[in-house]
């Protein structure tokens, strides 16, 4: 990426995705915009000479020759998504179209975008902050209900707004004790320790809810990952199918004709699931099967919830109780464990008391009826419940980045209060209000480097 902060050049991509389609959008930005459009389009109405936000109908020409007919957009500063001058050139969409007009563009003196560097110049150009620039990537991205709303929340500002009120309360604090400085020698306090305390205090478990709500914002935007774990033909690939209603997993009579793992998501409730349909877990010397059951092993590790597929068609053996013990001291700590006994269609022996949990953890189901799939269903979104609120006034930290800063803040403040209810002077109160400042200031990009911001925007799509 160039300098961060020159936007001297004027930058062109294509804004749609590669491929054949009807349309393709080619976005210009930057001081040129309108004269570098304008060498290649023939129109009733030059870019240049166009009023801000106003469509116009003409041809993209090379050497001459008519290239395709398209419609140009004019969006003039400060009105724009970058706050430039924006043209974007509406083509028939098709691979080399798309690229020959791009190429043109860039012939005439624009330079290819980087990634995310048209949001990045909206928001060095006080567009957006830098949470709802992030949240413009995490819109794109959205692959749910729940995902789609907590970015457009984003976007539209609901973090910016929290972090910046908490911000101002601390600038508040903040003023104050830096205000005894200058009266240090006549020993005036201005603020309240008692009162100062307790406002720091307040702070400090707002902020620490922030930090708590990240477990939920993490589902809402990765999503739950959901293994189905178990013996050998227990019925894990016949729930996977059912689950995506295809066809998806090879289902046999025969033990152990799941090999490698099989991953594939869908969405329950808005909320994104990705369930794994792992090899049966048992001894066994086949080395195919061996690698199988170690990458199973694995996916349990890292899960968030693991499913326990139980044939209860037939009596529980001596090494059953072994096998849930050992998946037991596998998973992580924040792993959800479920166990859902199969094959209720035929008689049911199996004891489910042997697996050592509630009825709330566990259910019955029959792959071959679909007699309860949808309590399976049921019992799995209420089990990560607890991470996720789903509470629409509250705010809920998507972004491990936010999640630090906020932690950070956190450990700023903590000190803050420490300080103030040790006696300590204002000049040491106010270095940590300061910390927790600058903290939550990252958050929204008033004092974030510009190596975390080149970072943050490479991972955008070209174009956007």
């Amino acid at each position: 990426m160039t300098t961060l902060r020159d936007n001297a050049d004027t930058i062109a991509a294509c804004a749609t995705p590669a491929g054949e389609g009807g349309i393709a959008v080619l976005r210009v930005s930057g001081p040129r915009a309108f004269a570098i459009t304008d060498i290649s389009f023939r129109g009733t109405v030059t870019a240049a000479r166009a009023s801000s936000h106003t469509l116009h109908f003409g041809t993209i020409v090379r050497a001459g020759e008519a290239v395709d007919t398209v419609v140009v957009s004019v969006f003039r500063a400060p009105h724009s998504y970058t706050g430039e001058d924006v043209a974007e050139i509406s083509c028939h969409g098709g691979f080399f179209v798309s690229q020959t007009i791009l190429a043109l563009l860039l012939e005439s003196g624009a330079r290819l975008a980087a990634p995310g560097e048209f949001t990045l110049r909206a928001f060095l150009n006080g567009k957006m902050d830098l949470s709802q620039a992030e949240a413009v990537n995490d819109l794109i991205h959205a692959k749910t209900e729940k995902a789609h709303r907590t970015s457009l929340q984003q976007l539209e500002g609901k973090l910016s707004r929290y972090v910046r009120t908490l911000r101002q309360e601390l600038l508040d604090l903040c003023s104050l004790f830096e205000l005894e400085l200058d009266f240090s020698e006549e020993e005036i306090t201005l603020a309240d320790r008692d009162a100062s305390a307790r406002t720091i205090a307040r702070i400090r478990g707002t902020v620490d809810d922030a930090v708590a709500s990240y477990a939920g914002g993490k589902l809402v935007r990765e999503g739950a990952t959901v293994v189905l774990a178990g013996k050998p033909n227990a019925g894990k690939s016949s729930l996977l199918n059912i689950l995506l209603n295809e066809n998806r997993a090879i289902v046999s009579h025969i033990p152990g004709t799941t090999r490698d793992s099989i991953e594939e998501s869908i969405s329950l409730n808005g909320l994104l699931f990705t369930f794994i349909d792992t090899a049966g877990l048992r001894d066994t010397v086949d080395e195919i099967e061996l690698e199988g059951v170690r990458r199973t092993q694995q996916h349990v590790a890292a899960a968030d919830v693991v499913v326990v597929l139980i044939d209860a068609s037939v009596p529980p053996e001596a090494e059953d109780a072994l096998l849930y013990k050992k998946i037991e001291e596998t998973v992580s700590g924040h792993t959800v464990l479920l166990y859902v006994l199969n094959k209720s269609d035929k008689h049911v022996v199996f004891d489910a008391d042997t697996t050592g949990t509630s009825p709330t953890r566990r259910c019955t189901i029959s792959c071959k009826t679909h007699e309860g799939i949808a309590a399976f269903k049921d019992m799995l979104y209420a089990a990560v419940l607890p991470a996720y609120d789903g509470d629409a006034q509250s705010v809920t930290v998507t972004n491990i980045r936010h999640k630090q800063s906020f932690e950070l803040a956190g450990a700023s403040l903590r000190r803050a209060l420490d300080a103030v209810e040790a006696g300590s002077s204002g000049d040491f109160v106010a270095v940590d209000l300061r910390d927790a400042l600058d903290h939550l200031g990252t958050i929204i990009g008033i004092t974030t480097p510009d190596d975390i911001l080149n970072n943050i925007f490479s991972k955008f799509c070209i174009g956007k």
